[in-house]
């Protein structure tokens, strides 16, 4: 049977506005984790972003916040090493992880850290959603099924995000949603609604905060 994954509607005015409050107040980055061990306690809900190097994971998480710096944006793909813990006030935890595929770094490095991403989401067990970035110039590309079949069989819903959608046109992004649409029914875990955002345009954002703002 296939699943139908609609763009996700915008939200009420009263939830964006709730939810913009939500994020306009304290965010602050907690600590960079590069083992198992040394992740916060699990004491609230938390969310994290994944996606192939230079897809836009800081950018967006920036725009999110509406603090240019909070995440480092960098045009050298791969620079994200670690797990990056910020904290939502005191409800939650965004997690910004380590972009995987290709990366300017050794190669045990590169393992090192995929390990680490590996693990952290197949383990973690306040982690209410994982959003999956995909860039909305190239679609699905094979080494994001890698992430997404980690999720499934972790039962970790996951729902997809698509960045720099201010990169193409109104009809251009329409194939590329088909296609997304298409590789996502071999995934159980995907969350029926994608997410199109523009970090520079800030197309998409309130849509993305409230959503986060939902889960418990």
């Amino acid at each position: 049977m296939k699943v139908s994954f609609p763009t996700a509607p915008a939200p009420d005015p009263q939830v964006a506005e709730q939810a913009r409050q939500l994020f306009a107040g304290p965010v602050d980055f907690l600590k960079g984790v590069v083992a198992m061990d040394g992740l916060p306690p699990d004491d609230r809900p938390e969310v994290c972003f994944a996606g192939r190097s230079n897809v836009g994971k800081s950018s967006l998480i920036n725009a999110l916040t509406g603090r240019k710096g909070i995440a480092r944006a960098s045009n050298t793909p791969g620079r994200t090493q670690e797990i990056n813990y910020f904290t939502l006030g005191e409800k939650s935890y965004l997690v910004d992880l380590p972009g995987y595929g290709f990366a300017k770094a050794p190669v045990a490095v590169v393992a090192k850290w995929q390990a680490l991403l590996k693990s952290y989401l197949a383990g973690r067990v306040t982690l209410r959603r994982a959003f999956c970035l995909i860039d909305a110039r190239h679609g699905v590309k094979p080494v994001d099924h890698e992430i997404m079949q980690l999720l499934d069989r972790s039962a970790v819903p996951f729902q997809v995000v698509l960045t720099k959608a201010d990169k193409l046109g109104p009809n251009a992004i329409k194939p590329v949603l088909a296609q997304v649409e298409t590789e996502l029914q071999k995934h159980p875990a995907a969350f029926p609604e994608l997410i199109v955002t523009s970090s520079e345009k800030g197309e998409g954002i309130p849509t993305l905060r409230a959503i986060i703002a939902g889960l418990d």
